[in-house]
């Protein structure tokens, strides 16, 4: 035996070491561990304030902003249109899928499908949690999945629900989503630019998929997985597992891993804030009692789908895997670094 597997050999008894036979534990491990302690201590973060708060609760934006910059550094220009392709094709067949459910939903089942109506199903579901699949494809994804976060945070906020049920018209691109895809463009430009800085940032993107999680679940409560009820709870499901399936098929026939398709599959915590949208737009309509349960459903949907994307991506990924997916994250890694 030799000294350095002597050395290295002790690792492997190491919590941390164990940790990565949990699928997405990257993940979801800092996120649950957030959200426990927010859930169990309220005010924890509050209470402590200064760098405490700063990178938990007040910090997940900044930090995710950081972590799409550290992305950026690992896509070089060579991937970028195939990057674009393949978020234009996850995200567009994602919105295709859901409105087509959702007005099923508001014409057929009378806007109740077990408690779920058009427009949380719309809320809830026709953007997705970036920040996750950033992570995800951190560690699962080749270089133009990584990428493709970039057309994937086009779709945010409540335009494609108002659109859709027709409360009002798309709201004109500000520059607020100017800002959302600024970090990773800026560290696809230095990457390519400068070797030496993206030698350096390339290693950070595993420490800070950590923080940024644990910051996000630090915003959470399993309070509100109570307060959505079943039908929140199964439109967690819904979201991760039952519309992963058409995305992640059309995402292996377009020439893709099948891995994108299965996380972009969820719900970002900023759709909780879309069923109030509705209600500004529509108050009669979407106030009062039905604004309360509709923010209850969405919020339980991102907790939810804060716990299957991530299961579903690891398994989709070592399922394809094992079936020698030449699109593969090493194969594509390997033939970049040959290159």
């Amino acid at each position: 035996m030799s000294e350095s597997t002597a050395v290295e050999a002790p690792a492997a008894k190491e919590p941390f070491f164990k940790m990565s036979s949990i699928p997405g534990a990257n993940i979801l491990v800092p996120l649950l561990l957030g959200c426990l302690l927010n859930t169990l201590f309220p005010d924890l973060f509050k209470t402590l304030g200064s760098f405490t708060l700063g990178m938990t609760q007040q910090g997940a934006g900044p930090l995710v902003g950081a972590f799409l910059l550290i992305v950026g550094t690992t896509i070089s220009f060579k991937s970028a249109p195939a990057a674009a392709a393949r978020g234009a094709i996850i995200i567009a067949v994602k919105q295709i899928v859901v409105v087509a459910v959702s007005l099923l939903i508001l014409y057929v089942f009378n806007d109740n499908l077990f408690g779920i109506s058009a427009m949380v199903m719309l809320a809830a579901c026709t953007g997705a949690n970036n920040a996750m699949y950033a992570g995800l494809m951190g560690t699962m994804g080749n270089e133009a999945e990584r990428g493709a976060v970039a057309i994937t945070t086009l779709v945010v906020g409540p335009p494609v629900t108002m659109i859709v049920l027709g409360a009002a018209g798309q709201a004109p691109i500000g520059w607020s989503l100017v800002g959302a895809i600024l970090p990773i463009v800026i560290g696809i430009i230095l990457g390519n630019l400068f070797p030496s800085f993206k030698k350096m940032m390339a290693p950070a993107l595993s420490a800070i998929i950590v923080l940024v999680f644990f910051a996000m679940g630090s915003t959470m409560t399993f309070g509100q997985l109570i307060n959505g009820g079943l039908p929140g709870i199964l439109l967690g499901v819904i979201c991760s597992v039952v519309f992963a399936i058409p995305v992640i098929a059309v995402d292996k026939l377009t020439g893709g891993t099948g891995v994108a398709g299965a996380a972009i599959s969820s719900c970002a915590g900023a759709n909780v804030a879309t069923p109030a949208a509705m209600a500004s737009v529509n108050g009669a309509m979407y106030g009062g009692a039905v604004l309360a349960t509709a923010t209850a459903q969405v919020a339980a949907c991102a907790i939810v789908t804060a716990i299957l994307t991530p299961l579903v991506t690891s398994w989709c990924y070592k399922h394809f895997e094992g079936q020698g997916n030449g699109n593969s994250k090493a194969t594509t890694d390997k033939a970049a670094a040959a290159a």
